[in-house]
Protein backbone atom coordinates (compact mmCIF):
# COMPACT_ATOMS: atom_id res chain seq x y z
CA UNK A 1 0.00 0.00 0.00
CA UNK A 2 1.37 3.31 -1.04
CA UNK A 3 1.29 6.39 0.96
CA UNK A 4 -1.48 7.89 -0.91
CA UNK A 5 -3.21 4.88 -0.87
CA UNK A 6 -2.76 5.05 3.55
CA UNK A 7 -4.35 8.41 3.30
CA UNK A 8 -7.30 7.91 0.56
CA UNK A 9 -8.19 4.67 0.68
CA UNK A 10 -10.94 3.31 2.81
CA UNK A 11 -8.68 0.73 4.21
CA UNK A 12 -5.82 3.07 4.55
CA UNK A 13 -8.47 5.02 6.62
CA UNK A 14 -8.56 2.44 8.21
CA UNK A 15 -5.57 1.44 9.65
CA UNK A 16 -4.56 4.81 10.19
CA UNK A 17 -7.00 5.05 12.53
CA UNK A 18 -6.27 1.98 14.03
CA UNK A 19 -2.47 2.66 14.58
CA UNK A 20 -3.21 6.42 16.02
CA UNK A 21 -5.58 5.23 18.15
CA UNK A 22 -3.27 2.66 19.81
CA UNK A 23 -0.64 5.43 20.19
CA UNK A 24 -3.52 7.36 21.90
CA UNK A 25 -4.57 4.65 24.05
CA UNK A 26 -1.23 4.59 25.65
CA UNK A 27 -0.72 8.27 25.64
CA UNK A 28 -3.77 8.69 27.84
CA UNK A 29 -2.20 5.92 30.06
CA UNK A 30 0.63 8.05 30.49
CA UNK A 31 -1.39 11.33 31.17
CA UNK A 32 -3.69 10.39 33.65
CA UNK A 33 -0.15 8.70 35.66
CA UNK A 34 1.29 11.88 35.39
CA UNK A 35 -2.20 13.73 36.70
CA UNK A 36 -2.55 11.85 39.14
CA UNK A 37 0.27 12.71 41.04
CA UNK A 38 -1.96 15.23 42.72
CA UNK A 39 -3.44 12.82 45.13
CA UNK A 40 -0.03 12.80 46.87
CA UNK A 41 -0.86 14.51 50.49
CA UNK A 42 1.88 17.14 49.94
CA UNK A 43 0.34 20.26 48.01
CA UNK A 44 1.10 19.19 44.61
CA UNK A 45 4.40 19.22 45.41
CA UNK A 46 5.37 15.75 43.59
CA UNK A 47 3.22 16.62 40.97
CA UNK A 48 5.20 20.09 40.15
CA UNK A 49 8.52 18.20 40.20
CA UNK A 50 7.24 15.92 37.25
CA UNK A 51 5.14 18.48 35.57
CA UNK A 52 8.39 20.85 35.88
CA UNK A 53 10.73 17.56 34.69
CA UNK A 54 8.29 17.10 30.99
CA UNK A 55 7.59 20.83 30.78
CA UNK A 56 11.42 21.17 30.37
CA UNK A 57 13.13 18.02 28.87
CA UNK A 58 13.78 18.50 25.50
CA UNK A 59 13.14 14.83 24.84
CA UNK A 60 9.77 15.12 25.76
CA UNK A 61 9.34 18.08 24.13
CA UNK A 62 10.27 16.73 20.96
CA UNK A 63 7.75 13.67 21.09
CA UNK A 64 4.83 16.33 21.88
CA UNK A 65 5.57 17.50 18.38
CA UNK A 66 4.75 13.84 17.39
CA UNK A 67 1.87 13.78 19.80
CA UNK A 68 0.22 16.88 17.86
CA UNK A 69 0.82 15.01 14.70
CA UNK A 70 -1.25 12.17 15.58
CA UNK A 71 -3.80 13.90 17.31
CA UNK A 72 -4.53 15.90 14.00
CA UNK A 73 -4.18 13.36 11.52
CA UNK A 74 -6.56 10.53 14.14
CA UNK A 75 -8.96 13.94 14.15
CA UNK A 76 -8.80 14.01 10.23
CA UNK A 77 -9.32 10.49 9.22
CA UNK A 78 -12.11 10.36 11.76
CA UNK A 79 -14.08 12.81 10.00
CA UNK A 80 -13.30 11.69 6.53
CA UNK A 81 -14.03 8.36 7.61
CA UNK A 82 -17.40 9.59 8.96
CA UNK A 83 -18.65 11.61 6.16
CA UNK A 84 -17.07 8.97 3.90
CA UNK A 85 -19.78 6.21 5.76
CA UNK A 86 -22.79 8.85 6.13
CA UNK A 87 -22.65 9.47 2.30
CA UNK A 88 -22.67 6.01 1.43
CA UNK A 89 -25.63 4.85 3.69
CA UNK A 90 -29.00 5.14 1.42
CA UNK A 91 -31.19 4.98 3.94
CA UNK A 92 -31.74 7.58 6.46
CA UNK A 93 -29.13 7.25 9.37
CA UNK A 94 -31.88 7.63 12.26
CA UNK A 95 -34.58 5.29 10.46
CA UNK A 96 -32.21 2.65 9.70
CA UNK A 97 -32.84 -0.62 12.10
CA UNK A 98 -29.25 -1.81 13.46
CA UNK A 99 -29.00 -4.92 15.16
CA UNK A 100 -28.82 -4.86 19.04
CA UNK A 101 -24.81 -5.78 19.59
CA UNK A 102 -24.10 -2.15 17.89
CA UNK A 103 -24.01 -0.02 20.63
CA UNK A 104 -25.75 3.48 20.18
CA UNK A 105 -22.69 5.30 21.32
CA UNK A 106 -21.15 3.55 18.39
CA UNK A 107 -23.77 5.00 15.65
CA UNK A 108 -22.42 8.43 16.91
CA UNK A 109 -18.49 8.09 16.79
CA UNK A 110 -18.47 11.22 14.31
CA UNK A 111 -20.46 13.35 16.71
CA UNK A 112 -18.49 11.64 20.31
CA UNK A 113 -14.92 12.65 18.34
CA UNK A 114 -16.42 16.37 17.43
CA UNK A 115 -17.48 16.86 21.39
CA UNK A 116 -13.75 15.32 22.53
CA UNK A 117 -12.34 18.17 19.65
CA UNK A 118 -14.10 21.16 21.52
CA UNK A 119 -13.12 19.38 24.83
CA UNK A 120 -9.44 19.09 23.25
CA UNK A 121 -9.52 22.55 22.82
CA UNK A 122 -10.68 23.84 25.74
CA UNK A 123 -8.17 21.99 27.70
CA UNK A 124 -4.89 23.17 25.65
CA UNK A 125 -6.19 26.67 26.11
CA UNK A 126 -6.28 26.34 29.86
CA UNK A 127 -3.28 23.88 30.51
CA UNK A 128 -1.15 23.26 27.29
CA UNK A 129 -1.02 27.36 25.67
CA UNK A 130 -0.59 28.92 29.41
CA UNK A 131 1.99 26.76 30.35
CA UNK A 132 4.08 27.54 26.77
CA UNK A 133 3.25 31.06 26.90
CA UNK A 134 4.83 31.64 30.68
CA UNK A 135 8.25 29.07 29.52
CA UNK A 136 8.93 30.74 26.35
CA UNK A 137 7.97 34.78 27.59
CA UNK A 138 7.71 34.93 31.00
CA UNK A 139 9.76 31.98 32.59
CA UNK A 140 8.38 28.87 34.12
CA UNK A 141 5.53 28.72 36.36
CA UNK A 142 6.58 27.57 39.97
CA UNK A 143 3.39 26.02 41.10
CA UNK A 144 1.22 24.29 38.09
CA UNK A 145 -1.03 22.28 40.68
CA UNK A 146 -1.95 25.91 41.63
CA UNK A 147 -3.17 26.11 38.25
CA UNK A 148 -4.70 23.46 38.36
CA UNK A 149 -7.09 24.01 40.89
CA UNK A 150 -7.90 27.32 39.59
CA UNK A 151 -9.42 26.00 36.57
CA UNK A 152 -11.02 22.68 38.16
CA UNK A 153 -12.50 24.86 41.37
CA UNK A 154 -14.54 27.22 38.38
CA UNK A 155 -18.02 26.09 38.16
CA UNK A 156 -18.20 26.34 34.27
CA UNK A 157 -14.95 24.50 33.76
CA UNK A 158 -16.02 21.82 36.00
CA UNK A 159 -19.25 21.18 33.94
CA UNK A 160 -17.35 21.11 30.44
CA UNK A 161 -14.94 19.07 32.05
CA UNK A 162 -17.28 15.76 33.18
CA UNK A 163 -19.27 16.51 29.81
CA UNK A 164 -16.29 16.05 28.02
CA UNK A 165 -14.70 13.33 30.09
CA UNK A 166 -18.69 11.44 28.92
CA UNK A 167 -17.58 11.45 25.67
CA UNK A 168 -14.39 10.36 25.95
CA UNK A 169 -15.94 7.40 27.75
CA UNK A 170 -17.85 6.36 25.27
CA UNK A 171 -15.96 7.24 22.37
CA UNK A 172 -13.40 4.48 23.87
CA UNK A 173 -15.51 2.37 24.77
CA UNK A 174 -16.20 2.15 20.70
CA UNK A 175 -12.75 3.10 20.06
CA UNK A 176 -10.64 0.53 22.01
CA UNK A 177 -11.94 -2.58 20.33
CA UNK A 178 -12.20 -0.82 16.67
CA UNK A 179 -8.74 -0.54 16.60
CA UNK A 180 -7.71 -4.12 17.68
CA UNK A 181 -10.06 -5.11 15.18
CA UNK A 182 -8.69 -3.26 12.18
CA UNK A 183 -5.39 -5.05 12.80
CA UNK A 184 -7.33 -8.56 12.15
CA UNK A 185 -8.27 -9.43 16.16
CA UNK A 186 -11.45 -10.19 15.68
CA UNK A 187 -12.03 -13.42 16.10
CA UNK A 188 -14.47 -15.06 18.57
CA UNK A 189 -12.07 -16.26 21.25
CA UNK A 190 -10.65 -12.72 20.90
CA UNK A 191 -13.42 -10.01 20.68
CA UNK A 192 -14.83 -10.76 24.29
CA UNK A 193 -11.43 -10.27 25.54
CA UNK A 194 -11.12 -7.44 24.31
CA UNK A 195 -14.16 -5.77 24.60
CA UNK A 196 -13.94 -6.46 28.51
CA UNK A 197 -10.14 -4.76 28.60
CA UNK A 198 -11.51 -1.94 26.48
CA UNK A 199 -14.34 -1.33 29.46
CA UNK A 200 -11.99 -1.93 31.94
CA UNK A 201 -9.74 0.58 30.46
CA UNK A 202 -11.87 2.96 29.38
CA UNK A 203 -13.59 3.36 32.73
CA UNK A 204 -10.58 3.58 34.62
CA UNK A 205 -9.14 6.22 32.85
CA UNK A 206 -11.94 8.39 32.47
CA UNK A 207 -12.89 8.07 36.59
CA UNK A 208 -8.55 8.79 36.70
CA UNK A 209 -9.38 11.85 35.22
CA UNK A 210 -12.84 12.92 36.69
CA UNK A 211 -11.28 12.66 40.31
CA UNK A 212 -8.87 15.38 39.81
CA UNK A 213 -11.59 18.36 39.29
CA UNK A 214 -14.14 16.46 41.64
CA UNK A 215 -11.25 16.16 44.52
CA UNK A 216 -10.49 20.04 43.92
CA UNK A 217 -14.10 21.36 43.63
CA UNK A 218 -15.14 19.07 46.72
CA UNK A 219 -12.23 20.58 48.74
CA UNK A 220 -10.71 17.12 48.83
CA UNK A 221 -7.05 18.45 47.95
CA UNK A 222 -5.82 21.86 49.13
Amino acid sequence: MTWKQLLTSSLGKKYLMGATGFFLIIYLIVHASVNALIFYDDNGATFNVVAHFMLHNYFIRFLEIGLFAVFILHIVQGLMLWKQNTSARKINYYRQNFPREIKWYSRYMGWLGTFILLFLVLHLYNFWAGTKHELYFKGPSNDLYKEMKKVFTSPLLFTLYMLGLVSLLFHLLQGFQSAFQTFGINNRRWIPIVRRIGIFYSIIICIVFALMPIAFMAGWLQ
